[in-house]
């Protein structure tokens, strides 16, 4: 399923694909449309967008590497698939790396994101992060109660695959299951998987409660993900259109986080309705157990960059 959006028809026109793996109801896609949009009234309809969300295009290793072909233009990513190419771009994903909300805000306005976002443009060879959108702080959702680390013991937790994901589920005993987004509701009710965790829209979007009877308040990522584009996109841009762009895709990114951060504290009542239990932790005891972990990655991620985010107030 495409989102067109209507130009006439010239030669002038170019027509650009945005893919991610993401609901129509989500604040990543709502506003992506609203960013094509923009840019296609910007630019007087000289460039349309086709967005095209819930992995149509393919699942999120398949988005990257179609990015850097430049098959796509334009896709979200989790921060953690950009360290692939670019390790030090996976400090954001370690988990309690970020001490609140206000915490992550700041650093998406800092020098020190700016940095990162570079080097990872050059390890990529030239694909351009031009948005950072809030995802949400991650839980943990079960069908048994999880209070402390103690409870996480032996779980089958699902986490996304990429190795930084593993490491809150190792540090409290759990253990970490890959499995590729798209297959996570069916994993969960044939009880391949005993548990898996995200931010609690995302839990709504997919309807993870369905099939899990707790949320266990646990915090302990601060979730994003990256806009990207194409170098094959960015390098064919003219200076004005590379300002339009850019302008117009870090607001969307800026709305996405406003949107998300309301409706993962509106979120937690909406569970409760809906029969699902809630469950208040004490996020110190997991982080007790977990900081101590950040050391072994931390040269690999660059220590100035970790000590330099930690100084971030």
């Amino acid at each position: 399923m495409s989102f067109n959006l209507k130009a006439e028809t010239n030669n002038k026109v170019k027509h650009l694909t945005w893919a991610h793996v993401y609901e129509l109801t989500e604040p990543l896609h709502i506003w992506s449309v609203w960013a094509a949009k923009e840019i296609n009234r910007k630019t007087n309809g000289r460039y349309v967008i086709d967005v095209f969300p819930a992995s149509i295009m393919g699942k999120e290793a398949e988005l990257n590497q179609s990015l850097s072909l430049g098959t796509i233009d334009i896709i979200y990513t989790g921060t953690s698939f950009a360290a692939q190419n670019y390790p030090p771009m996976g400090l954001s994903e370690l988990p309690y790396v970020f001490r609140d909300y206000e915490h992550w805000q700041k650093f998406n306005d800092s020098i020190l994101f700016k940095e990162l976002s570079e080097g990872y443009k050059a390890a990529s060879r030239g694909n351009q992060v031009v948005g950072n959108n809030y995802y949400g702080q991650r839980h943990v959702t079960s069908n048994t109660p999880i209070l402390t680390p103690e409870d996480m013991k032996g779980l089958k937790l699902r986490v996304p695959n990429a190795s930084i994901y593993k490491m809150f589920p190792l540090a409290v005993g759990a253990n970490p299951s890959p499995i590729a987004f798209s297959e996570v509701y069916l994993a969960l009710q044939q009880g391949v998987v005993d548990a898996q965790e995200n931010p609690l829209p995302t839990i709504k979007a997919k309807k993870f409660n369905e099939v899990q009877k707790y949320i266990s308040l646990t915090g302990h990522l601060q979730g994003t993900n990256l806009t990207l584009t194409s170098k094959h996109l960015w390098d064919s841009l003219s200076p004005d259109d590379k300002k339009t762009f850019a302008e117009t895709l870090k607001q969307a990114a800026a709305n996405v986080s406003a949107d998300t951060r309301q409706s993962e504290k509106d979120l937690i009542e909406w569970f409760k309705q809906q029969g699902t239990e809630v469950l208040t932790v004490d996020r110190q005891l997991f982080r007790d157990k977990v900081l101590p972990s950040h050391q072994a990655i931390k040269q690999e991620l660059g220590a100035d960059f970790y000590d330099r985010l930690q100084k971030i107030r």
